[in-house]
């Protein structure tokens, strides 16, 4: 079955960065377009960015621009966002999306907390 797997958030300070990492199994990954999404604590979940099977384009939430950085390993199956310059702001469950000819899939999510 589809299975993504996050994993890479923990506690940053105010300007640190960090590696997401999606684990995907279950489909044929170099297929499919993938995406990054956030939830804040109260908030609804949000697109942040997503990038083609091949890994050739990337798009982003305009205010995720200039940050986020969304890549994929398609021999390993493995998608990744880096994020720079974190602020308090970006504290949030990260979550991986597959969107399937079979239906719209999601990790578990990673949390990544901003704090001082």
């Amino acid at each position: 079955q589809v299975q993504l797997v996050e994993s890479g958030g923990g506690l940053v300070q105010p300007g640190g960065s960090l590696r997401l990492s999606c684990a995907a199994s279950g489909f044929t990954f170099n297929n499919y377009g993938m995406n990054w999404y956030r939830q804040a604590p109260g908030k609804k979940r949000v697109w942040v960015a997503g990038i083609n099977s091949a890994g050739s384009i990337t798009s982003y939430a305009d205010s995720m621009k200039g940050r986020f950085t969304i890549s994929r390993d398609n021999a390993n199956s493995i998608l990744w966002l880096q994020i720079d310059s974190l602020k308090p702001e970006d504290t949030a469950l990260y979550y991986c999306n597959a969107e399937l000819l079979v239906g719209n899939y999601w990790g578990q999510g990673t949390q990544v907390t901003v704090s001082s």
